[in-house]
């Protein structure tokens, strides 16, 4: 239960500093926000529940080819919100779009025999 409690305290601590981080400096939130904290995290987290590297080596393999499709995210979001959409409704279709992304690009990888 404490290792819950840590996994709770150490990446809820991240994105805090980030959101906050974001009120002050675009740049340096992003930069952090751009970091790989999150697969960082879930390796770790992983690794010390698991002990399994396999586990951790799928996961990373899984990322890998997912990054693409959520690159999406961050060119469409932007778009909709300079062309004058409000601020939900261009997440709600970024996230849309994302999504779609993310089902096509699972739909070519398993065409090539990727699976993940």
């Amino acid at each position: 239960m404490i290792q819950y409690a840590l996994k709770i305290i150490f990446s809820t601590a991240i994105l805090i500093a980030v959101a906050e981080l974001a009120k002050r400096s675009s740049f340096w939130a992003a930069a952090l926000a751009s970091l790989p904290l999150t697969s960082l995290l879930a390796f770790v987290w992983l690794y010390l529940d698991t002990g399994d590297i396999e586990k951790v080596a799928a996961l990373s393999d899984g990322i890998f080819w997912l990054i693409l499709p959520s690159l999406v995210l961050f060119i469409v979001l932007p778009l909709l919100l300079r062309y004058g959409l409000g601020f939900w409704l261009s997440l709600g279709v970024a996230c849309f779009a994302t999504a779609t992304a993310y089902f096509g690009m699972i739909k070519v990888l398993g065409a090539f025999g990727i699976r993940i």
